[in-house]
C-alpha cells in the first residue's frame, strides 16, 4: 500500500529526509500518527520519523544541512528538527531493555520490526518510506487503521506493565479512532488499572483532556466507567458517564467545539469539596480550577 499526501512531498519534509539520507540512504521512514491518519483520511498535525542513524549522527546530519536541531529527548534517541517553524521528531530505532511501568531503558537498534514491537497499538506501528510505501511489521496495522480498531501489539497486559500510561492512551485512541472497543484490551486495562498510581497527576489530565476533546468520546468514556478507571482518575467522585451523551446532543445541535473542562463538569458532583479534590487528583491549572470553582455550588 502507498499513501499520497501533501505533507509527504512538502519542501520542509523533503529537506529533513534529504539531510538524513545524505548520511545513509534509505535510513529514515515516517512513523505513527502521520501514517495512520493518512490511511484513515484524517488531518495530519505532527510528523514523526524513525531512523537507523544514532542520535549523534542525526544531530550531525541536521547541522550539516543547516537545519536547527534540538536534543529534546536524546537520552531516548529523539532529536527535534525545526524547518520554517515546523517541528519534526526524529527517533532512532529502539528496543526496551528494562521498564518500570512508566520509564524505559532503551538500546538502539537497526531492526524496524524490533522497533515496532515496543510500540503500543498496531495502528501506531506503521511506517512509510519517503515515497509513501507503507511498512506494516505487525501485519495488522493497516487493517486496524482502516477498520478503526485500537488493539495492543502482542500481549496487552505486558504492554501495559511496560507503561501504565497506555491505559489512558487506549481510551483516548478509541475516542478518536475506534469504531468498536477491543474487549481483550479493555479487560487488560481493568486488570492493570491500579498501575495508574504510577502516573504523574498532570499526565492523567493531559490524556483525559485529549480524550474529552474528541468529537464523540462517549463510548470510550463509558468503557472507562464500566471498568472503574474513570472513578480512579476522579478520586472516586465520578457521576454516570451516560451524562456526556446528553451534552453531545447539545453540542451537535449548536455546532459547538468540544470543551474538555465542560465535559469533566458533567461527570462531577457540583460541590466545592469535589472540585478541590479532583483539581488535586488531576493537578489542574489554576485557571481550570477557578473555572470549576465558579461552576460549583457554594452550598
Amino acid at each position: 500500500m502507498r499513501i499520497s499526501a501533501d505533507w509527504l512531498s512538502a519542501p520542509t519534509t523533503v529537506r529533513v529526509v534529504a539531510a538524513i539520507d545524505a548520511v545513509e540512504p534509505n535510513s529514515v521512514r515516517f512513523v505513527g500518527g502521520c501514517v495512520r491518519n493518512s490511511i484513515m483520511g484524517r488531518p495530519v498535525d505532527d510528523i514523526d520519523l524513525a531512523t537507523t542513524l544514532l542520535p549523534d549522527q542525526t544531530l550531525s546530519a541536521l547541522n550539516r544541512a543547516s537545519i536547527r536541531a534540538i536534543p529534546t529527548g536524546i537520552e531516548h534517541g529523539t532529536i527535534t528538527a525545526i524547518v520554517d517553524e515546523q517541528a519534526f521528531e526524529i527517533t532512532t530505532l529502539r528496543r526496551d531493555v528494562e521498564t518500570d511501568g512508566r520509564r524505559a531503558v532503551v538500546a538502539y537498534s537497526t531492526d524496524w520490526a524490533e522497533d515496532a514491537q515496543r510500540r503500543d497499538f498496531r495502528l501506531n506501528a506503521l511506517y512509510a518510506d519517503p515515497n509513501g510505501e507503507i511498512y506494516d511489521p505487525t501485519g495488522s496495522g493497516i487493517a486496524d487503521a482502516q477498520a478503526g480498531r485500537v488493539i495492543f501489539i502482542g500481549d496487552p497486559d505486558q504492554r501495559l506493565k511496560e507503561d501504565y500510561l497506555r491505559i489512558l492512551r487506549f481510551f483516548r485512541f478509541n475516542a478518536w479512532y475506534g469504531q468498536t472497543i477491543d474487549r481483550d484490551g479493555l479487560a487488560a486495562c481493568e486488570r492493570q488499572a491500579n498501575g495508574l498510581a504510577a502516573i504523574a497527576r498532570e499526565r492523567k489530565w493531559r490524556e483525559l483532556s485529549k480524550l474529552f476533546s474528541a468529537p464523540s468520546p462517549f463510548a470510550a468514556t463509558q468503557a472507562m466507567a464500566e471498568i472503574g478507571v474513570l472513578k480512579l482518575l476522579l478520586g472516586g467522585k465520578a457521576l454516570p458517564a451516560s451524562r456526556l451523551a446528553d451534552l453531545g446532543l447539545v453540542e451537535q445541535a449548536g455546532h459547538f467545539v468540544p470543551d474538555p473542562l465542560l465535559r469533566l463538569m458533567l461527570l462531577l458532583p457540583r460541590r466545592v469539596d469535589t472540585v478541590d479534590h479532583v483539581s488535586m487528583e488531576l493537578r489542574l491549572s489554576n485557571k481550570d480550577r477557578d473555572r470549576l470553582l465558579a461552576w460549583a455550588d457554594p452550598d
